[in-house]
């Protein structure tokens, strides 16, 4: 058990420097962005000042392996467009990002396995169908299509809820929530039902197939004939061997849920990396992309890290 971890620890970290890699590759021939900071009436000099400074005139090896060095230390280097640490700037701007993908994880998982589990135990049902044709929508539309829709309706047309921003905040020794506010409750509705729609209906659709086939199992049938109960069947039974391949789907959504928060964000301006990401685009801000590209690889990584450990606490039959 020991070697598979540490196994799976290296290949992570590969994966990483090769995302690194890659990342910062293409982001070297997006533009150049002394273009975007210095004004129509610089000289030559003052490119080659400012080059240089950024470190922009050194081989693209030196840069990248500096990159990753500093970036091991917690050092993203300098924003191009704000002048500010970067790791600053993410950690300013994440609180906001992480909140909405939690938000959007629970709703998505949490709806998704308790859909999935009456769609499956009540398939023949009125209720269950509808729910089944009403999932294609969140699987159909695109996200950005399903978030104007959300604000036509409940903001425009019936004013319930906010269109865009976070609403009001509470600092906590450098962490913001809007967890203690009404507002910032209120205005991560529409935005985290957005972002978690689409996992949802992935995760019920999956864990209705294999719960109707894991109901079909000899054990379920014997463990009926014992006379247990229904629910005991259900879900002591049933649902656990459910469990293994939905753990697969749902963590790699999980992680998706953060690295597609820049449509949701930016559809609901919400502050958090993804709307910065969008905005670092636009002035080829590259401490700013690469930082936010590893961000979110580590979080991947991470996330694909925990789910094969969970096997195996979930399945001990997979411990050899």
């Amino acid at each position: 058990m020991l070697s598979y971890i540490i196994r799976r620890v290296l290949q992570s970290v590969l994966v990483l420097l090769i995302v690194g890699l890659v990342a910062f590759a293409m982001f070297t021939f997006m533009g150049d962005p002394i273009d975007n900071m210095l004004g129509q009436e610089r000289t030559q000099e003052d490119v080659d000042r400012l080059r240089a400074r950024l470190g922009l005139d050194q081989p693209f090896v030196v840069q990248y392996v500096k990159f990753i060095l500093s970036a091991l230390q917690g050092n993203f280097g300098v924003s191009y467009e704000q002048g500010r640490p970067v790791a600053q700037i993410l950690a300013e701007r994440a609180p906001a990002t992480l909140e909405l993908a939690l938000v959007s994880g629970v709703f998505a998982l949490g709806a998704g396995i308790v859909l999935g589990v009456f769609t499956a135990i009540r398939r023949n049902g009125f209720m269950a169908q509808m729910v089944m044709t009403i999932s294609l929508v969140g699987v159909s539309l695109p996200t950005f299509l399903i978030g104007i829709l959300l604000i036509y309706l409940f903001s425009v047309e019936l004013d319930w809820l906010p269109s865009f921003g976070r609403g009001e905040v509470v600092d906590l020794g450098g962490w913001t929530t809007g967890f203690l506010t009404t507002s910032g409750l209120r205005a991560l509705i529409l935005p985290a039902i957005t972002l978690g729609l689409y996992q949802m209906t992935l995760i019920m659709r999956l864990v209705r197939s294999q719960m109707l086939e894991v109901l079909r199992q000899d054990y379920v049938r014997f463990a009926r004939a014992r006379g247990l109960p229904e629910r005991a069947v259900l879900f002591r039974h049933a649902l656990k061997n459910t469990m293994v391949p939905v753990i697969t789907v749902a963590g790699l959504q999980l992680g998706s849920i953060i690295a597609f928060a820049i449509i949701t964000e930016t559809v609901f301006q919400w502050p958090g990396v993804g709307l910065l990401f969008i905005n670092a685009i636009q002035f080829v801000d590259i401490p700013v992309m690469a930082a936010y590209l590893m961000l979110i690889s580590v979080m991947f990584v991470g996330i694909n890290l925990l789910v094969d450990l969970l096997y195996v606490a979930i399945d001990p039959r997979l411990r050899t």
